[in-house]
This record gives C-alpha cells, sequence and structure tokens, in this order.
C-alpha cells in the first residue's frame, strides 16, 4: 500500500507551516517565502529511532515515568567542559565546549568554518566523528596534511542520509560529532530537498537528541543568507545552546562572536589569524588596531579605547565629509550602526552649529572590526567635527564617552581599564567624561569634560 502523503506550506524564512498558501507569512510578515512541500505519513517514530535500544526495552518491560528531581541535588555541569584547542574559541564559549551540548556555527562561504572545526577536531582529546558533507574524505584528508594534521586520529564520514548517519554514530559512539554542513543532511521520509526548513528542523532534532543522550557534542556548520544570517528557520537558533558567527575583516583576521550561549557570557569575542598553517588564536590583540604613526594625524581620525568581553582594545575611528550628491546626504558605515553616526552627526549640527545635513558622511573602523558598544561615540563625534573642519586631532590622544542628544557626555564602564590599555600603548592624554562610575581611578592623564562642546575645544582647540 502506498504511503500517504500531505501538502502544506513551510515559511523558508521562520519556518511556519500552514495548510494552504499564502503570499505572506502569518508569522514573520515576510512576503513569497511559502513554499510547497509533500510529507509522507508513513515515517518511523523519530523517538524509536534515535535512541533503538530504549524503544526495544520498551516492548519486554514497563518504561517507567521519570520522576522531577530537586535543583540542590543536581550536579553542576562546569565539569563536563573540554578545551578546543584554541584559547580564543574556549574564551568565547566561556571554557570550552560541554559534553551533551549543541552549537551552530555560521559564517560566510571561504571565511575558515570548516578549517577551523576540523582544528579543533584534530586537537581535542576525545573520540571525533567528522561528517563531510560538501567535501569528500580525500579532499578532508589533503586539507589536514596542508594544515599539519595528517598523523591526528581522525575519524571521517561522508553520509548525509539522516537514517544511515545515526548507524554510523551508534557504531562509532564519538564523543564530538561535527555535521559540515547541516544543509546537506537530510531524511529520506520527508517530501522536500536538503536545506529545507522541514528538512533542517527534522535533521538538527535527530542529531541533537542523540547526542544528549549519549553525552556527546555537536557541531553544526551552516550556511548563511546574504544578509550575514543563518539560513534557514529561526528555530534552528533556538534547538541548540550556543550560537557563533565568524566574521572577517579586511585583512586575515577573523572574528568570533557568540550572541547565544546558555552556558557563559555573549559578551566574549574570539580573534584569529589566518596563515598557512590554518587559524591561529590571537592572544594579546591590544594594539592590533592600533597605528602608530611619526607625522600628524590627519583630519577625520581619532583612536578610541573598546571594551570588548574582558579585553581592551584601541581602535582608530576614520570619518569623512563630501558635498552630497542632488542635496540628499546619506550615511556610509557598515562597521559602526548608520543610525547611531547620524544621531552623533544630529547632535552636533544641533549643539555646535556645524551643518551636516547637505554631507555624505562615511564612517570606518581601522582593522575591520565591528563596534556596538556606545562608548565611541563621543570619538566619532571629534572624528566628523575634524573632518568636516579640516582641524586634524592632536597626537598620542585618545577619547572616550557616550553622547546624549543633549550634547553632554556621559560615564562609561571599565574606565580604568580604558586608560591602562591607552598608557601601555603610548598615549599620553585621554579625554573622557567628567563623571566617572564608583570605583573607578583615573590619573593626571585624564581630562574631564562634560559636554561635547568641551571635549571639541579641548582636542580641536575649537
Amino acid at each position: 500500500m502506498a504511503a500517504k502523503r500531505t501538502v502544506h506550506y513551510v515559511c523558508s524564512e521562520c519556518g511556519h507551516s500552514e495548510v494552504k498558501w499564502a503570499g505572506r507569512c502569518p508569522s514573520c510578515g515576510t512576503w513569497n517565502t511559502m513554499q510547497e512541500f509533500r510529507e509522507s505519513n508513513a515515517r518511523a517514530a523519530a523517538p524509536s529511532r534515535i535512541a533503538p535500544s530504549r524503544a526495544a526495552a520498551a516492548r519486554t518491560a514497563p518504561v517507567p515515568h521519570p520522576a522531577a528531581q530537586s535543583l540542590h541535588e543536581l550536579e553542576a555541569g562546569e565539569g563536563l567542559r573540554f578545551s578546543t584547542g584554541h584559547p580564543e574559541f574556549d574564551r568565547v564559549l566561556g571554557g570550552g565546549l560541554i559534553h551533551g551540548s549543541t552549537v551552530l556555527l555560521g559564517g560566510e562561504p571561504g571565511i575558515g568554518k570548516s578549517t577551523l572545526m576540523l582544528q579543533t577536531a584534530a586537537l581535542v582529546d576525545c573520540r571525533v566523528l567528522y561528517v563531510a558533507g560538501e567535501e569528500s574524505p580525500r579532499q578532508i584528508k589533503n586539507r589536514a596534511d596542508r594544515l599539519g594534521l595528517g598523523d591526528r586520529q581522525l575519524r571521517l564520514s561522508s553520509e548525509t542520509t539522516l537514517h544511515e548517519l545515526l548507524d554510523v554514530l551508534d557504531a562509532e559512539q564519538p564523543e564530538l560529532v561535527v555535521i559540515d554542513s547541516i544543509q546537506t543532511l537530510w531524511d529520506e521520509d520527508t517530501g522536500s530537498p536538503p536545506g529545507a526548513p522541514t528538512q533542517l528542523r527534522r535533521c538538527a532534532y535527530a542529531v541533537s537528541e542523540w547526542c544528549r543522550l549519549h553525552e556527546a557534542t555537536a557541531v553544526f556548520i551552516a550556511h548563511v543568507t546574504k544578509e550575514g544570517t543563518i539560513a534557514g528557520p529561526k528555530i534552528l537558533e533556538h534547538m541548540v545552546d550556543a550560537v557563533l558567527y565568524f566574521e572577517q575583516s579586511e585583512h586575515e583576521l577573523r572574528f568570533l562572536r557568540i550572541p547565544k550561549n546558555r552556558f557563559g557570557t555573549t559578551d566574549e569575542i574570539g580573534l584569529f589569524s589566518m596563515g598557512a598553517d590554518g587559524l591561529t588564536s590571537v592572544s594579546d590583540p591590544t594594539g592590533l588596531f592600533f597605528v602608530q604613526r611619526s607625522d600628524p594625524l590627519p583630519a577625520g581620525i581619532t583612536t578610541t579605547p573598546v571594551y570588548e568581553g574582558s579585553r581592551v582594545l584601541m581602535v582608530e575611528i576614520q570619518a569623512l565629509t563630501v558635498p552630497a550628491a542632488g542635496g540628499s546626504s546619506r550615511t556610509y558605515s557598515d562597521r559602526i550602526d548608520p543610525r547611531r553616526v547620524s544621531r552623533i552627526a544630529a547632535v552636533l549640527e544641533k549643539h555646535l552649529g556645524l551643518r551636516f545635513s547637505d554631507q555624505d558622511i562615511y564612517i570606518n573602523v581601522a582593522g575591520g572590526i565591528r563596534i556596538s558598544e556606545v562608548a565611541v561615540d563621543l570619538a566619532i563625534a571629534v572624528a566628523l567635527y575634524s573632518a568636516r573642519t579640516g582641524v586634524p586631532c592632536p597626537a598620542n590622544t585618545t577619547c572616550t564617552g557616550e553622547v546624549s542628544l543633549a550634547g553632554e557626555v556621559r560615564p562609561v564602564i571599565h574606565l580604568t581599564k580604558r586608560l591602562t590599555a591607552a598608557k601601555d600603548l603610548g598615549i599620553t592624554t585621554c579625554v573622557g567624561p567628567a563623571a566617572a562610575r564608583r570605583g573607578e581611578q583615573v590619573d593626571q592623564s585624564y581630562q574631564r569634560v562634560a559636554t561635547l562642546g568641551q571635549a571639541i575645544q579641548m582636542l580641536l582647540k575649537k
């Protein structure tokens, strides 16, 4: 008897399912994303496939219902961590990977996701299964030899069918499973192509449940869209314990960010250098983005200490203003939110009388690092003023502070650490908010300003 197949429509953006087609997704509101899928009802039950031994025992003996546990009787899971072999990778994760957890790693094509996980698989001290759905085992072998990892004990599999992969997992019993990539894994009982929202949900759930039952760690490598977000339904990010994004600067630097982490902080950032031997952790990035100049600074350039996770990075903010073509001004900034740049330009125009409404504004961060903290507001304002007037900032001077809509310079966190990092790089003067937070200690090199006008007057003599 032929298996009965049902038709439903799934949104390619959020994974919402409907029995009828709609031009607009009722869940996320996007247009023309509802795709037709035909799914067979004659499927094996997922729990029995994921844990066959438990299902077989259920046919011969009654399974007791799980009892609730008291919170204080449970053991903490910090002792279950193991190192990835990369200090920066461990820093971002909060100390390393955790047994029984699932991690989702996304990034642009060719940025080094597979290289990072291949090095990690070769460096960890546990049984590893690397599932290569996009490359053949011979290609993986050639890359491992090029990276100097050819002599490591690493098990490879090119199986992309879900049921066959679960059989491989049962046979190998790995402690770390790397799926490269999750978009290539598919279930033949699901009437949709690999990479479809239904396939992603089903395959990620099955592998995650196997890893939780066997106290193994799973790392899913995922494709990204042109906007830089992980491709597929958003529910995939909700299913995993940690979500990692791999970013690239204009040079060989790579940045690893973690917007979701159930076992640690989301404030840390990992820095890697890509070379002939693969990815190498950058242990001391304090002065990595800081340029020492013997000549005076050009107009439109300022330096500022940026607090990322538990470290301070000295970065260079570059600004450029040119007359707007057609009378309509625009803001170009891909490393700092353009809306923040437009807001700071409006504050300068309102309180200092410097016109930006007829100017195109360009903002860049040297080194290509993306900055989101508010402590760079004062540096952006000074760089814009310097670029608009042509007056350069003095050498060996930095500034930090949040700028309010009223033109005030507000306090920032970790001021003492910022000043220490600036001194270590030879900076003699730091301009910042007059009001410091409790416990912050400053010395004579710190110049206090209460308003944006005072900061401009002190730095640019205007």
